[in-house]
C-alpha cells in the first residue's frame, strides 16, 4: 500500500497533531507514504525522522500553481494506491484525475463541495460522518476514521519548573488560546477556587486578552502560562486534572489524551465532546460558557477520590475501546485497502 498524505495546516495545532501523528503510526505500521504539507520545521523533523519522505508547499489559495505542480510532480513520482488529504484546504489541491482513489478528511463540519476531486470522505467522528452523507456523499463512500492519543511515557515534569505547590490540586489545559476554546470561562470558574493552580499550554491570538484577564479576576499567583508545548505527556502526568472548556469542538483529541494519561476529565458540551464521553461515566460533562457549572464540576472532581477513580478507569477503557495508534493503523489501512479496490 502506497498513501500520498496531503496537509496544508498551521504550524501547530489540533488538526495538525492528529496529522502527523496518523502518518506516524501508519509509518510504524509498514505503509509506504510520502508528504505533501507546509514547511513547519518541527513537522517536517518528525515526518523525516519517522523515515517518511517530504515534499514543501505553499498551499496558497490564490497562488494555486506552486502547490498544483508539487502535488503532480509527487503523484508522478510515488504513484501512490490512495491519495489522503487531511482537511479542507488540502482538499481544494485534489487533482481530478485522481479522484477516484482520493480520500478527504474532515476535522470538522465542512462542506463537502471542498472535498469534490475526493469520491472518498472521512470525519473524525461518526457525527461528522452523519453530517457528510447529509450533505449529499453516498453513504458507502463516507466513514468515520477515529484519530488516537499519541501519549507516550514520561516522568511527570516537576511542578516546581512553574512554581507549582506539590500538594496544590492542579487542573491542565492543551488548547490554543482562541475565543472558541473557552478558556476565558475556566479562568471564571478558577476565580472562586482557592488554592486550586492551572496550566494552560498554549498559544494564539487572544493570549494577551486572557492573560489580562486573569490579573483582573486576582488569578496571576495560581495560573501559570506555559505557551505551545511539545511534551504532553510530561504535563499530563503533573497534573490531576484536565479541563476542557471548548466553545467549538468537532472532536477534542485532549479527550483521548486524558484518557490515555489516566487522568480525570472535565469537558464543556461542544459537539465533538458531546458525542465521544459519557456524563459521569469517563468525564463529567458541563454545559459550555457556564463558570458555574464547571467550577462545581472541578471542585467535585478535587474533593472526591472515589469519582476520579472512576472517571479515569472508565476513560482508560474507553480509549482502549477505540482510541489507540493499533486501532487507527488498522481502521486506516482498511479503508485504504477499500478505496484501491474500488477507486
Amino acid at each position: 500500500m502506497r498513501v500520498l498524505q496531503v496537509m496544508a495546516g498551521a504550524a501547530a495545532g489540533g488538526a495538525e497533531t492528529m496529522f502527523l501523528d496518523g502518518v506516524t503510526a501508519l509509518a510504524e505500521a509498514g505503509v509506504a507514504q510520502h508528504v505533501v504539507t507546509r514547511g513547519a520545521p518541527a513537522r517536517l523533523d518528525v515526518l523525516r525522522n519517522a523515515g517518511v519522505p517530504v515534499d514543501e508547499a505553499s498551499f496558497d489559495k490564490l497562488v494555486r500553481f506552486p502547490t498544483t505542480n508539487t502535488i503532480k510532480s509527487a503523484i508522478k513520482t510515488f504513484q501512490p494506491d490512495v491519495l489522503h488529504f487531511w482537511m479542507g484546504r488540502a482538499g481544494t489541491f485534489a487533482p481530478v484525475a485522481t479522484r477516484a482513489r482520493s480520500l478527504g478528511w474532515y476535522g470538522g463540519y465542512y462542506k463537502p463541495s471542498r472535498f469534490k476531486n475526493c469520491a472518498w470522505h472521512a470525519g473524525v467522528t461518526r457525527d461528522i460522518e452523519r453530517h457528510i452523507v447529509e450533505q449529499g456523499v453516498p453513504a458507502d463512500h463516507a466513514s468515520t476514521l477515529l484519530v488516537f492519543a499519541n501519549i507516550e511515557t514520561a516522568p511527570p515534569l516537576d511542578r516546581a519548573t512553574f512554581d507549582t505547590p506539590d500538594d496544590a490540586p492542579l487542573v491542565l489545559v492543551l488548547s490554543r488560546l482562541h475565543e472558541k476554546k473557552g478558556i476565558d470561562t475556566l479562568l471564571d470558574a478558577l476565580a472562586e477556587l482557592p488554592g486550586v493552580y492551572a496550566w494552560i499550554a498554549g498559544s494564539g491570538p487572544i493570549e494577551a486578552e486572557l492573560k489580562a484577564q486573569c490579573t483582573k479576576l486576582g488569578l496571576d499567583d495560581c495560573v501559570r502560562w506555559l505557551g505551545w508545548r511539545t511534551d504532553r505527556a510530561a504535563l499530563l502526568g503533573a497534573c490531576d486534572i484536565v479541563a476542557f472548556p471548548s466553545r467549538y469542538e468537532p472532536f477534542g483529541a485532549v479527550t483521548v489524551e486524558a484518557w490515555a494519561a489516566e487522568r480525570p476529565l472535565v469537558v464543556a458540551d461542544a459537539a465533538g465532546p458531546k458525542a465521544t464521553v459519557t456524563n459521569e461515566s469517563d468525564a463529567l460533562l458541563v454545559p459550555k460558557d457556564d463558570p458555574g457549572a464547571l467550577r462545581a464540576a472541578l471542585g467535585r472532581v478535587i474533593a472526591d477520590a472515589e469519582l476520579r477513580t472512576r472517571l479515569v478507569a472508565n476513560g482508560k477503557r474507553s480509549y482502549e475501546a477505540g482510541f489507540t495508534k493499533q486501532a487507527f493503523a488498522r481502521a486506516s489501512m482498511t479503508l485504504y485497502e477499500r478505496i484501491s479496490t474500488i477507486g
